[in-house]
């Protein structure tokens, strides 16, 4: 079986495709019009978001029996298409769950503690102790809606902390020892803390709006690490503003096009990114809660397992 590796990855994938008997071709630069000229070629691909595997670019893909995605989604593939042309599906939650669990973590004991605001003031000679007073995490409520891979780790580290951990997801009994399944009302009257775990699909698309902030009862701090355009970034502005939300860790953002996009927005400038870029209580990284050392050779060696107990 010819594999097509259409995104650079961790070495270890294409050595143990090629121990597992797979003739892999490597190309990482041609356009998605070139690559679907010779797609009929491959038996399956390996991608992580280069480009979208659409209904065309399957219709083209005439052998195809499995795309491997190095990375925790597939919202970059019709995945009903795929299914429906019995193309096998893997992609990576497993791999780099662990990481996402620890930087969400990390955003939300920055913030409480106003770490990266303090960090900046005493770079530049200022002493002000009582401006960078933090609050505690013990005895707050932290609620995390989708309870899947990410939902789990993030949860599995809150253990060692004085807190309720509760959980909210669209399919029924998915909590544990970690964290107690609740209803969404439940969610909004108790929490002081929410994170965010959802794939990205129609009901979870701008999911964090106006209307949903202003259910919660108590102000909270949020957290997103899951995809940008699950926020609405205006209405999340307008709740810093008001104190709704007392601050914001967002590793993704509403403006990414794809999990790599960068440039064209942000020369745009949308006015609401202009706010998070300027607030004490907003961290933002560049979509890397899952990109570790560790999880890049653990997302890979998920695919390869995933690929092996199905065609090996």
């Amino acid at each position: 079986m010819k594999v097509l590796h259409l995104d650079t990855n961790h070495p270890l994938l294409l050595e143990k495709l090629a121990e597992l008997g797979f003739e892999n071709h490597e190309d990482y630069t041609s356009s998605k019009k070139e690559i679907e000229e010779k797609i009929q070629e491959y038996d399956g691909i390996i991608i992580r978001s280069r480009f979208p595997i659409d209904q065309h670019f399957l219709d083209k893909a005439k052998n195809l029996k499995f795309v491997g995605r190095v990375g925790a989604g597939l919202e970059n593939i019709d995945v009903r298409y795929a299914r429906e042309k019995d193309v096998f599906l893997a992609n990576a939650p497993e791999g780099n769950r662990n990481a996402v669990g620890e930087h969400t973590l990390g955003m939300l004991l920055s913030l409480m503690n106003k770490m990266i605001k303090a960090h900046r003031e005493v770079r530049k000679g200022k002493w002000d102790r009582e401006g960078n007073r933090g609050m505690e995490l013990n005895g707050k409520t932290v609620g995390i809606i989708g309870y899947g891979n990410m939902g789990k780790a993030f949860a599995k580290k809150l253990q060692g902390f004085d807190v309720e951990v509760i959980c909210y997801d669209i399919i029924g009994g998915v909590g544990d020892e970690n964290a107690r399944q609740v209803g969404i009302l439940e969610l909004q009257q108790k929490s002081d803390v929410i994170s965010l775990h959802v794939p990205l699909t129609e009901s979870s698309n701008g999911m964090i709006n106006r209307e949903f902030i202003n259910a919660f009862h108590n102000p909270f701090w949020f957290l997103n690490t899951a995809r940008g355009k699950c926020v609405v970034t205006k209405d999340l502005v307008e709740a810093l503003k008001s104190g709704k939300v007392l601050g914001a860790g967002l590793d993704v953002l509403e403006y990414e096009k794809k999990s790599f996009d960068f440039e064209d927005w942000f020369m745009n400038k949308p006015k609401p990114f202009k706010y998070l870029r300027k607030a004490p209580n907003v961290l933002l990284t560049p979509h890397v809660a899952g990109w570790t050392v560790e999880s890049k050779e653990k997302l890979a060696q998920t695919i390869v397992d995933k690929i092996k107990a199905k065609f090996c």
